[in-house]
Order: C-alpha cells, then sequence, then structure tokens
C-alpha cells in the first residue's frame, strides 16, 4: 500500500510539471532599447493663408485732414517664409488686401463737401522677427506698404492715385497642428500724398494714415 502511495505521488508531481511547463510564460517583455519620440514642432518653412479684419484711419493732405473719419473692412491674403534658430524667429511676408475703406468731406476747403475717398486696396512686403514658445510665437513686423485711392467730387469726376509709404505692427500666432496656424495682428500704416486732379478744381494732395486689425490662418507646407 505504501508503494502504491508513493508511486502515487510521485506521477501527481510529474503532472503538475508537464502542465506548468506548458503554461505561457508571464514574465515582462523586454523593453525596446529606444522609445519613439514625436518631431519637436519648427516654424521653419513656407507658408500662404487668408485674412480678414477692419481698418480706420484718415484720408490727409494739405497740411491736415480733408475728409471725415475713414473706416471699413478688409481681406485679403499672404505668402510667407519663416526661419527658426532656437527660440528666435525671423521671417519675410507679403499680403495684398481688398478694402471697403472710406470717408466723406465734411469740411469746407480744398475739395467740395459731398467730395468722397476710398482706400480700394493696400498691400505690404514686411520682415517679422519674433519669439517661439512652442507652437505660440510673438512678433513685431514693419517694411513697405503701397496702396490705391480714389476720390470722387460729385459733378465734377474723380481722380484715382497709387501711393507708396511704410508700415509697422505686432501680433501673435499659434499652430493648431504642425500645418494650420491661426494669427492675429495689428498694423499702422502710412501712405504718402499724392496729386489729387479733379477738371474744374484746384489740384489737391492726399494721402492715408490708417491702423488695421485683423485675423488670419496659414497653411505651413
Amino acid at each position: 500500500m505504501k508503494r502504491i502511495l508513493i508511486a502515487s505521488a510521485a506521477l501527481v508531481a510529474l503532472t503538475v510539471g508537464a502542465v506548468a511547463a506548458d503554461l505561457p510564460s508571464r514574465a515582462q517583455a523586454p523593453a525596446a532599447p529606444f522609445a519613439p519620440v514625436a518631431p519637436a514642432f519648427t516654424w521653419t518653412g513656407f507658408y500662404a493663408g487668408v485674412n480678414a479684419g477692419y481698418a480706420w484711419g484718415d484720408f490727409t493732405g494739405n497740411g491736415g485732414r480733408l475728409f471725415g473719419d475713414a473706416d471699413g473692412f478688409v481681406g485679403g491674403g499672404q505668402l510667407g517664409y519663416n526661419a527658426q534658430f532656437g527660440q528666435f524667429v525671423v521671417g519675410l511676408e507679403t499680403d495684398l488686401q481688398w478694402t471697403n475703406v472710406e470717408a466723406d468731406r465734411t469740411v469746407v476747403g480744398g475739395l467740395p463737401v459731398g467730395s468722397q475717398a476710398d482706400l480700394d486696396y493696400f498691400g505690404t512686403v514686411r520682415a517679422r522677427a519674433g519669439v517661439a514658445f512652442d507652437r505660440t510665437l510673438v512678433f513685431a513686423t514693419g517694411g513697405f506698404a503701397y496702396g490705391g485711392s480714389d476720390v470722387v467730387v460729385p459733378g465734377f469726376g474723380s481722380d484715382d492715385n497709387t501711393h507708396f509709404g511704410w508700415t509697422v505692427g505686432a501680433g501673435a500666432e499659434y499652430a493648431i497642428t504642425n500645418n494650420l496656424t491661426f494669427k492675429g495682428e495689428y498694423l499702422y500704416t502710412d501712405l504718402d500724398s499724392e496729386t489729387v486732379r479733379i477738371p474744374g478744381l484746384a489740384p489737391v494732395k492726399a494721402g492715408a494714415e490708417f491702423s488695421t486689425v485683423r485675423a488670419g490662418v496659414n497653411y505651413k507646407f
């Protein structure tokens, strides 16, 4: 009887050992030698986008304001390139804006009451320089500006001119994804005076000084 018990115990021990050997190992898989790292965001690259906003200011000339307050909406597009060096970003941007900024003549002198001035378009070519905080870019900007105006005097006619000048401003831009960014900016623009010649009236000088606030989106290539 004793021999039977010993033989049975040995058989059970062998069976348990065999089953345990067939079970899957619970040991953790060895860690990968190098864990994947997400690429850091960079502002370097070309971009293109659209914008819209609001402008207000004055049509000036002949030593003072020629018209009442000017204001209206603006909208257009921009192209540019950024280069990032550490935390600093420098770039170049050009934009072209359509506007319905206009003002009426409210002061007697120079041009008759009832005259109207319109800023039909303006554009800029600007340098940009700023500091990046990962996906947020804070920048200053400034450069060359140009635009087209149209002065209308009822009963006499109209004259249009191309103006040149300068612009300066600041803004901030945020990268929503690696390719899509959102920006807001302010620009002050000064367009030099040009001679307005309308038949039957003495020539006058007219220019424009105005501020613009606008928001836009860019696609970074």
